[in-house]
């Protein structure tokens, strides 16, 4: 029987980093299924076409440095809205998931649409400003000329275009446990995914 744990939550409340640690804690495989969009979206900028792009995707292209940058981010979620670009990575995330050693997925519709039966599912999420302050200080910590009310605005637009595109829109499945990092040390919120986890792995035996 394969286990999955499925993670999802808005741009920067920390579901990649407890994502990765809950992976490595239990020994799962871990996607970050954001790559996969963002992989698309570089594409895209760089004059693909966005189903075209999603069709080629190969899963070296999740290893490009230059998808962490705030072009690609944007890129990402304006290609996450078009529907045909979501159906053709539903198949490659959800052979992911069934892998026989565990896996851990994170996104926006992983516990909604990618792994409705996914064993865990948690949410997790932060205020808007708390997120944009974690955001603005990885951004400058890497020496990106932004400012704090820029990195805001950004944030809250992609949450208002995430939470209303017409499919998948991001929202918690509706048994997803909340997980709210805003007042959370980084390890805090690890420790309690983990225990999340655990308790659901005790119970299925």
């Amino acid at each position: 029987m394969t286990f999955t744990v499925a993670i999802d939550g808005p741009a920067a409340a920390g579901k990649g980093t407890i994502s990765k640690a809950v992976a490595a804690h239990f020994g799962f495989a871990h996607l970050d299924t954001g790559l996969l969009y963002r992989a698309v979206g570089a594409k895209v900028l760089a004059g693909g076409a966005p189903a075209d792009m999603a069709l080629a995707l190969d899963p070296v292209d999740l290893e490009d440095d230059s998808l962490r940058t705030p072009a690609v981010a944007q890129a990402a979620s304006e290609v996450a809205v078009i529907p045909a670009v979501r159906s053709l990575l539903v198949d490659f995330q959800r052979k992911f998931a069934a892998r026989a050693e565990g896996a851990v997925l994170d996104g926006r519709d992983i516990g909604t649409v990618i792994c409705p039966d996914a064993q865990v599912k948690m949410f997790v999420t932060a205020s808007a400003e708390c997120r944009a302050d974690r955001r603005y200080k990885e951004l400058t910590g890497k020496g990106m000329d932004v400012t704090p009310e820029g990195v805001l605005a950004d944030v809250k637009e992609r949450d208002d275009r995430d939470r209303n595109r017409a499919t998948a829109p991001l929202l918690p499945a509706d048994d997803a446990v909340l997980l709210d990092t805003s007042d959370l040390t980084i390890e805090a919120a690890i420790a309690r995914a983990v225990a999340i986890v655990e308790t659901a792995k005790n119970a299925v035996g």
